[in-house]
């Protein structure tokens, strides 16, 4: 059995073993698994065009809409591990759903918004199997590519630093952000997410087998000995801020291991209801925002894992690039057709890569763990972010280093890099990065009279990047 699982996967031929697949399936679960509480909780609380929740109901329904995002981004990382053989993990985007709960759902019903997630969806899997989507991907140079990994990375360990409570909003127009609260690290959560990292920089320095995993756990126990001794609570109490209680999940003995899950949003969809309510005009400026965002988050993704796993070629494109964009399409339609917004391949899923996966079966065993959390969630929803995400800001690391791998003496493509690279983390958008950097470097090559060396679908993407930056004023203008 192990060998053919070893020849499947190909994890000799990889350099590696199962067990260092497994152990990054579960990094790459634990560092994902706070989408299981978050995405309830950008969904769940705004209503509809008709006042409705989602679901149909008067009243928010979280442990549904919870129940289904793990049930869903179980069986769509499973099948990308199947599939495509590549240690990435897919769920609800953030960013996407919450452009479908406030910009979507505010004009239509909850079915109508997820129909439409449906057919950018649909959208998306026919441009990759009439192989557009691989042929814009070829047609992006090498060092840009290498940039939008190194953009992601520093993107990711941002992610990290605020989730943590380590750098939050100031409030003011200038700086906008900040060490800790007033410009010091003040709360128990803040310390044991600083232990933490230290903790995993440590164990990687040492080689540690299992670096990441390891102080992932040992952080865990760590926050809940914390917590039953100075009883910090969460960061929002009663509506009122607590910014040094625990920015999501509070470390505690869960009641029960086990809660029987809800999976009635599936299906709670209408593919063309968006039509009779807002218009044809509307529902594809809408389609197209969707789109955009969704075929290069997923892009820049693939990308950045796969060269922090060693798996892209001399072009920077990883190994069965085209079964991995299959997959993630159909993972876009199947959030839809969920009830749960749009699902993509997550970046963080460059933790269980840092922590040794380079196969498709880290990917399964990941989404397996989501499979079993739609029953096990009283245990996911006690595992602190503080202690899960020192894990990217160590992995931002580890994709910073691929930085030395672009020309930054040749300015036609280094100031399109930058831009890709500084961008990502300062929008809080891989898209606006990889966007930014397009058009700055068919710009470059225009003002340089190179016309003839930019790719015919680079001018096309740009022009396409163009609109979507100026989306908001284009769809006034059309209104």
């Amino acid at each position: 059995m192990r060998q053919h699982i070893d020849s499947y996967f190909k994890i000799g031929e990889r350099g590696s073993t199962v067990s260092r697949e497994v152990r990054g399936g579960v990094v790459t679960f634990l560092t994902m698994a706070y989408i299981i509480v978050l995405n309830p909780l950008i969904l769940g609380f705004v209503k509809d065009a008709d006042g409705q929740y989602l679901g149909g109901g008067s009243a928010p329904d979280l442990p549904m809409i919870a129940a289904t995002t793990a049930l869903v981004a179980g069986v769509l990382t499973i099948l990308m591990g199947v599939v495509a053989n590549f240690p990435l993990a897919l769920a609800a985007g953030l960013g996407l759903n919450a452009f479908v709960a406030f910009s979507v759902a505010s004009q239509m019903t909850w079915a109508d918004a997820m129909g439409l997630v449906v057919l950018e969806g649909l959208v998306i899997l026919v441009l990759v199997l009439t192989g557009f989507r691989k042929a814009v991907f070829d047609a992006v140079p090498r060092e840009l590519k290498t940039a939008i990994a190194v953009g992601i990375g520093l993107f990711i360990a941002l992610i990290g630093l605020v989730d943590a409570g380590f750098v939050r909003t100031t409030g003011n127009a200038s700086p906008p952000i900040g060490l800790g609260t007033g410009g010091t690290l003040s709360g128990w959560p803040v310390l044991v997410f600083c232990i933490g990292l230290l903790l995993m920089i440590a164990l990687h320095a040492r080689r540690v087998p299992g670096a990441i995993l390891l102080g992932i756990v040992i952080t865990s126990i760590l926050a809940l000995v914390v917590e039953k001794i100075v009883d910090a609570g969460p960061s929002v109490v009663d509506g009122k801020a607590n910014p040094k209680g625990w920015n999501l999940n509070v470390p505690a003995l869960p009641d029960s291991i086990v809660k029987s899950p809800d999976f009635g949003l599936l299906g709670e969809f209408s593919l063309f209801g968006s039509i009779e309510r807002v218009g044809i005009v509307t529902v594809v400026l809408l389609v197209f925002s969707l789109l955009l965002a969704d075929f290069f988050d997923t892009m820049g993704t693939m990308t950045a894992i796969g060269a922090e796993a060693g798996l892209n070629d001399e072009d920077g494109a990883p190994a069965g690039a085209q079964r991995i964009l299959i997959v993630d399409s159909i993972a876009a339609a199947a959030g839809g057709a969920a009830g749960v917004s749009s699902n993509t391949s997550y970046i963080e899923s460059a933790s269980g890569v840092g922590d040794g996966a380079r196969t498709g079966l880290s990917a399964v065993v990941t989404g397996l763990l989501f499979l079993l959390a739609t029953i096990f969630t009283p245990i996911v929803e006690h595992i602190p972010s503080e202690a899960a995400v020192p894990a990217l800001v160590l992995v931002g690391f580890l994709m910073m280093t691929q930085v030395a791998d672009i020309d930054w003496r040749d300015e036609e493509i280094a100031i399109p890099a930058f831009l890709t690279i500084a961008l990502m983390p300062f929008t809080y958008s891989i898209t606006a990065g990889i966007g930014a950097g397009f058009i700055a470097f068919v710009l470059l090559k225009i003002v340089k009279g190179k016309i003839g060396q930019v790719h015919a679908l680079m001018w096309l993407i740009a022009a396409l990047f163009v609109v979507y930056f100026a989306i908001d004023p284009i769809s006034r203008w059309v209104s």
